[in-house]
């Protein structure tokens, strides 16, 4: 499993949460977000994900990723 902590820009509420965590899941990695410090903790596994596939997936919900 690879860890990484992406810069997203755009979050403000637990919608935002819930939104971004469950893309994540649906595409197999794990994602925490964290408000104030606006990233995401994401953990996958780079065999099945890639970090442009996450990338898409949260822009995809209406956040720019940094």
């Amino acid at each position: 499993m690879k860890n990484i902590t992406l810069n997203v820009q755009g979050m403000s509420c637990q919608h935002c949460v819930n939104s971004i965590e469950g893309a994540l899941k649906e595409i197999g990695a794990s994602g925490k977000v964290n408000l104030k410090g606006e990233s995401v903790d994401v953990s996958f596994d780079e065999q099945k994900v890639s970090l442009d596939q996450i990338k898409e997936v949260i822009e995809e919900q209406g956040y720019d990723v940094a």
